[in-house]
């Protein structure tokens, strides 16, 4: 099997590139040597390479400066999409491609499925909507991961953030009302290289059997306010820290530029019920992401 990965330095990308090179001939790239802001470059690299799996972890997630980069978001998170989309089709790969919690607008009051209706209420939210969307329209073999609140020991992410925080701040103030599934990197590349080991050698009829969007985040729901009370009774070195106390306090008092959903975890139980795999419980995964 011969895996083209596309954000190899990214967060997502650089779990993904351990958890891949065991199944085969893994290639993995990242800009420069691919520009997602010039998509119709990615069809010379797909047509050179031939691979059997394309896993396409590159998105433009900055939520409030999407507000402003209109043309740049569509470029990443739908134009490119589109065409990794077509190429896959033209040389008969499967593609592996990931979207967010925010398609959704967190107003139902439960967890969501794949049936409910999308209803995002922001650009980069539309965004990623749209490329799901340019995917299932093309058709081919496919497998799309919804997940939320996505951390690691890379990158920028609110893990790191709230340790950052804890060091500057003698008071923290964490958002109470909005609801997610934690999930760590490192678990959700780990099930991606689990559906296409439990796939076997006849991956690609097992992926065009499955194809379709799964909701993928840790299992569980809780709020920001929780996870940050949660990340803190996990930091290593609490000797380092100035903050003395930790505050909920409404999304009001934080408002960016984009809104961001109320509620939205996830209900996973499609890809347990199809590929017979979940990922851990929100909790365990955080403290064995952060077991340093």
């Amino acid at each position: 099997m011969k895996i083209l990965l596309l954000g190899e330095r990214g967060q997502l990308g650089w779990e993904l590139k351990r958890t891949l090179a065991c199944l085969g001939e893994l290639i993995a790239t990242d800009y420069p040597q691919i520009d997602f802001l010039q998509p119709e470059s990615l069809r010379s690299l797909v047509r050179t390479e031939r691979p059997d799996v394309i896993v396409n972890a590159v998105a433009y997630t900055n939520v409030d400066k999407a507000e402003k980069e209109i043309d740049a978001v569509r470029l990443v998170n739908v134009e490119a999409v589109g065409v990794l989309a077509e190429e896959a089709v033209r040389c008969e790969a499967a593609l592996i491609h990931y979207s967010t919690d925010y398609v959704f607008d967190g107003k139902k009051g439960e967890a969501y499925t794949e049936e409910d209706v999308p209803n995002p209420i922001g650009v980069y939210a539309k965004s990623k909507l749209d490329g799901e969307q340019v995917i299932q329209q093309l058709g081919g073999v496919y497998c799309v991961f919804r997940t939320s609140w996505l951390y690691s020991l890379r990158q920028t992410n609110f893990v790191l953030k709230v340790w950052q925080w804890a060091r500057q701040q003698e008071v923290l103030k964490i958002v109470s009302d909005q609801m997610g599934s934690p999930t760590s990197a490192r678990f959700l590349a780990e099930l991606t290289a689990l559906c296409l080991a439990k796939a076997g050698e006849d991956w690609r009829n097992t992926f065009l059997q499955r194809r379709g969007i799964y909701h993928a985040g840790g299992r569980g729901g809780t709020s920001r306010y929780e996870w940050a009370k949660a990340i803190l009774e996990l930091d290593p070195h609490p000797e380092e820290w100035k903050f003395r106390h930790l505050l909920p306090v409404s999304s009001a008092e934080f408002a960016g530029i984009a809104t961001r959903p109320g509620n939205v975890v996830l209900d996973c139980g499609r890809l347990e019920r199809v590929w017979g795999l979940s990922l851990p419980d929100w909790k365990d995964a955080l403290r064995w992401t952060l077991a340093v």
